[in-house]
């Protein structure tokens, strides 16, 4: 049996003396959908001002990703630049300003990490101003506030995460490499490619000849549409010759019906997700199938709560050789139903019970798979350009005759 218990502070290795010695690092889960649900954060502009209204619940989270395994806290700082946070009558800007939000972030994630062996990563992610058409060196001013932020209040290391377009995301690593510190990127891209039909492996090597140490994927799609994804980016920096470490942080939702814009796409995004959720049994099949594709940064995005961390931990224990925390309370492969008053239920203390389980959704009248929207838009488009005043009642209605049921 493996020891379990918090890990120890050990000098606070970087992310790179980490990786380039070979060891797992293990992300954190998906701030915006896991406080939505919990009544902190807003769905539509899905911004963080959280860290400033309701710091308790975002440094909650934070400490149970720590107990479950995660070895990076990234700063709640998704969608957190000025342009984000005054967009569409979200005026964040106005009442807290960026500085405060993005401020908090910091403290917040250095606090808990503070409380293990954890880094803390600062994160930019796509801007309004890149889909306004603005040009490179307005889009740079955007990354560039955040990062005074980071820098001040010394985060480990920086991730540019959440990138549609790898033009975009190769302004942001530009702009992060001024820090000095490592930097890490990652698209939320599938098999296609980004928007503009750049296909994975040349976002691979546009990101590291821009000064990406680690690069990967995020979001948008489920764990083996990622690992497909990021393998296409590894096999395109091997042609290269060019060397980075990989890097996974999917959903927690099934998405193989997804077309190349993703999950969100899906008529059920964002409000009925649920019945898509992978199983923690899930996740440790994706952590095995990472690690054997070679990644060492692996965690998850947008539905992966703290159990769905812990599955890492726990499916890569042997090579880590220690388990998380949270799994004092955990039984290897639900070994723990042994415990169970029912005969039946410690029948099912066992692998081979919950690896061979095809779980049922409820739902008989319901189908296995969507229809994605397939709008097609992007960065140039009308309809995706952005605006400071709240959406009208007009620009609503043009849009709902658009929509086919």
């Amino acid at each position: 049996m493996l020891p379990t218990g918090k890990t120890t502070k050990q000098g606070k290795r970087g992310i790179l003396e980490r990786l380039d010695a070979g060891e797992i690092v293990i992300g954190d889960g998906g701030f915006v959908f896991a406080l939505e649900k919990r009544g902190y954060v807003k769905a539509g502009p899905w911004t963080p001002e959280a860290t400033v209204e309701h710091p308790e619940a975002v440094r909650q989270l934070h400490r149970e990703f720590l107990r479950a395994g995660s070895t990076v806290l990234q700063t709640f700082t998704f969608y957190a630049s000025e342009d984000k946070l005054e967009n569409r009558g979200n005026y964040v800007a106005e009442k807290i300003t960026c500085q405060k939000v993005n401020e908090a972030a910091c403290d917040i994630a250095r606090e808990v990490a503070n409380e293990g062996d954890a880094l803390v990563a600062g994160g930019v992610s796509q801007t309004p101003s890149y889909l306004n058409c603005k040009d490179k060196a307005e889009v740079k001013a955007v990354f560039r506030q955040q990062l005074h932020i980071f820098m001040k209040k010394n985060v480990d290391f920086l991730i540019a995460e959440y990138f549609e377009h790898v033009e975009e995301a190769v302004w942001a690593v530009e702009v992060l490499k001024e820090s000095g510190k490592p930097v890490a990127a990652t698209m939320c891209i599938g098999p296609e490619g980004d928007m503009h039909g750049i296909p994975p492996g040349q976002c691979a090597v546009q990101l590291v000849k821009a000064g990406a140490s680690i690069v990967g994927v995020n979001c948008h799609f489920d764990p083996d549409t990622s690992l497909e994804t990021v393998k296409l980016m590894k096999e395109g920096l091997q042609a290269a010759k060019l060397k980075a470490h990989l890097m996974s942080q999917p959903l927690a939702f099934h998405t193989p019906d997804c077309g190349k814009q993703g999950f969100i796409d899906l008529p059920e995004f964002p409000f009925a997700l649920e019945p898509r959720i992978v199983s923690r049994w899930d996740v440790q099949n994706y952590a095995r199938k990472a690690y054997d594709l070679g990644i060492r940064y692996i965690g998850g995005c947008c539905g992966f709560e703290p159990y769905h961390i812990r599955a890492i931990a726990e499916e890569l224990a042997p090579e880590r050789g220690f388990l998380p925390e949270a799994s004092e309370k955990h039984g290897s492969w639900g070994n723990s139903l042994s415990m169970h008053t029912k005969p039946w239920v410690r029948a099912r203390a066992r692998k081979e019970y919950w690896e061979n389980l095809k779980p049922a959704s409820g739902r008989p009248y319901c189908p296995s798979m969507s229809k994605p929207d397939g709008w097609g838009v992007t960065k140039g488009s009308r309809e995706l350009m952005q605006q400071t005043e709240a959406t009208s009642e007009q620009q609503l209605k043009d849009l709902f005759r658009k929509q086919k049921f």
